[in-house]
């Protein structure tokens, strides 16, 4: 099965040289390859059929073949290990806890800001920093209460942090479906391995959530505000809210008075102490953001201000999502926790800066630029694959708006091998792990991880082409398998 496949020129993850499975991916390989191609492309095909009858969608506008599609999946399980997860976790525990501090410091006392510990042009120019919900508490202290982390492995296997999600991070469906469809298909594929579960994701958000209302709420009422069908999460929405046992409403069903939520049933109104939002911010409210919203709440806003209901993730948690801001992480880490970042950011040059624009303008077809808000992979440009035409376009761009746009040198994201037509081909993939902050920060032990299943692409995003697979966490003890974590030794190069 792994005849012609290249192990060159990235850090593959599964295969040490040709033919050649790392440690934690031997049984693995051994048990594909007993299966063979005929057997593997019917169990691929009975994957996609259950994610397709689970409703575990993704939405593609402009997609003339309609709007629902299934998120593309290969049955290869990514394998992290037991150390390697250790120090993932820690890196994610304190990244995610210098941000809560830095989002109610810079809608608080602006401490950071005042003693330029940041520049702070680069919080206050940021198009997401909402001076609206200054001053706004946060129940419990904190703001962000769900975030995806995205990760990619360099040359070397290390791990990097790309980006940050702190708004409304969407996947965790996936990684939950994967799971038990990888159970259903391929079951024996987990003997020997000690896999940490991920079943237990909705169970801790929902005690997050009740938490959040406090002490004096007896019995609390959480649901999920959704923007409607026709969002490109929706069925991950209906997804989490079932399992979670909660309603999943949409704005309509909601109203405010005197400065409490309530939702409309047909026994009458039934008050709302806890809101999980999937709604943008500016969507949220139209008295507060977009009056055109018509997925919003009137009023909803006030309430929040007002402590009528809580409301998660926070307001204005966008700030720490701008990817100028991202540059600034690593000071923030050590200007709130005293700590050296555990896992390092993606080198990355701010244009707002004279000099950084400088190197990158001159250096553009060398270089990933992309703008400071943008997401699923939209609005970038990959210098070595770019055209001329396309350089110019961006260097003027750069000129005109400075402050708009970061730029990344192309990292040589680690490659696994899929299952594409009886054969192995490799394709680019990332991570995107999630931390639930409630009484403890914790982390789902594996996440998305995301496949850029077209040839030679780097783009992971479903709606740029790319797939997911399961990704196993080894426990840690006399059963767990190392060998696959960080730069391998030397006899696993």
């Amino acid at each position: 099965m792994g005849a012609g496949y290249e192990t060159d020129g990235f850090y593959d993850e599964m295969f040490a040289g040709p033919a050649q499975p790392r440690a934690g991916y031997r049984r693995i390989y051994d048990r594909l390859n007993e299966l063979g191609a005929v057997e593997l492309l019917r169990r691929h095909e009975q994957a996609e059929g259950m994610l397709r009858d689970h409703g575990i969608t993704f939405a593609v506008y402009p997609d003339e073949q309609g709007i629902e599609k299934v998120f593309p999946f290969d049955v290869i399980p990514r394998v992290i290990s037991a150390r390697a997860w250790k120090r993932l976790e820690a890196g994610l525990q304190q990244r995610v806890q210098a941000l809560n501090l830095f989002l109610a410091d810079i809608y608080g006392r602006k401490r950071i800001l005042r003693q330029a510990a940041i520049p702070p042009e680069v919080i206050l120019s940021s198009p997401l920093y909402m001076r609206e919900v200054d001053g706004l508490p946060a129940p419990r202290g904190i703001r962000c209460h769900i975030a995806g982390i995205d990760l990619v492995r360099d040359q070397r296997g290390e791990f990097l942090v790309l980006e940050d999600n702190l708004r409304t991070p969407s996947g965790i469906s996936y990684v939950l479906a994967n799971r038990h469809v990888m159970k259903r298909v391929l079951p024996d594929l987990f003997a020997g391995y000690p896999v940490r579960p991920v079943e237990g994701y909705t169970h801790l958000l929902l005690r997050n959530l009740r938490w959040l209302a406090g002490s004096a709420v007896e019995d609390p009422t959480v649901v999920l505000l959704t923007p409607g069908i026709h969002n490109a999460a929706y069925y991950e929405h209906l997804y989490l809210a079932k399992q979670m046992g909660i309603e999943l409403v949409e704005g309509p069903d909601l109203l405010v008075d005197r400065d409490q939520v309530y939702m409309r049933t047909t026994r009458g109104l039934r008050r709302i102490h806890v809101i999980y939002r999937r709604v943008d911010d500016d969507f949220l409210d139209p008295i507060f953001g977009r009056q055109d919203s018509v997925v919003g709440v009137p009023g909803l806003v006030n309430s929040y201000r007002a402590g009528g209901v809580v409301i998660a993730n926070g307001l204005g948690n966008g700030v720490a999502d701008d990817k100028a801001v991202y540059t600034q992480i690593p000071k923030i880490i050590r200007y709130y926790l005293d700590e050296d970042p555990i896992l390092p950011n993606v080198p990355t040059y701010l244009c707002a800066l004279d000099a950084e624009r400088r190197h990158v303008l001159a250096h553009l077809e060398e270089m990933v630029v992309k703008t400071v808000d943008g997401s699923g992979g939209y609005g970038m440009l990959i210098g070595p694959h770019s055209t001329r035409k396309e350089r110019e376009l961006f260097r003027r761009r750069i000129e005109a708006q400075p402050r708009s746009f970061i730029a990344q040198p192309v990292v040589s994201l680690s490659v696994q091998p899929v299952i594409d037509g009886g054969r192995l081909r490799r394709c680019h993939q990332d991570l995107r792990p999630f931390v639930l902050t409630g009484p403890e920060i914790e982390v789902i032990p594996g996440g998305l991880t995301r496949v850029a299943l077209r040839r030679g692409s780097l783009v992971v995003n479903s709606s740029q082409g790319g797939g997911s697979r399961d990704t196993w966490v080894l426990g840690a003890g006399p059963a767990a398998i190392e060998g696959d974590t960080g730069p391998p030794p030397a006899s696993d190069a």
